[in-house]
């Protein structure tokens, strides 16, 4: 978990110097305050999602992302694309004798 933090967090740095944006500028676009950009980009596990969707909307990334989610844009998903999901997924005994 902490390499795809670290991950993660380095890429949004990249991403808004690559925009040619500061700290301040992109807290501003995304409705954060800086520290908050700050902590995220300091790999922080502790910000939520909501935060992170606003970076990425200030960055013009967010459809990325929703795209790379897409569970069907994955093989598996494109193979079962035509089965109905169940509302809800019990678990199943994985033993041999099960």
């Amino acid at each position: 978990m902490r390499r795809a933090l670290t991950r993660v967090s380095e890429d949004l740095a990249a991403w808004r110097k690559l925009a040619g944006l500061t700290q301040a500028q992109l807290a501003d676009r995304a409705g954060i305050s800086v520290n908050t950009l700050r902590r995220l980009e300091d790999g922080d596990g502790g910000i939520t999602l909501e935060n992170l969707l606003r970076v990425l909307r200030g960055l013009g990334l967010v459809d990325s992302l929703t795209r790379a989610l897409d569970p069907y844009e994955s093989d598996l998903g494109r193979l079962r694309s035509e089965e109905r999901l169940p509302q809800r997924v019990r678990t199943r005994d994985l033993t041999a004798d099960g």
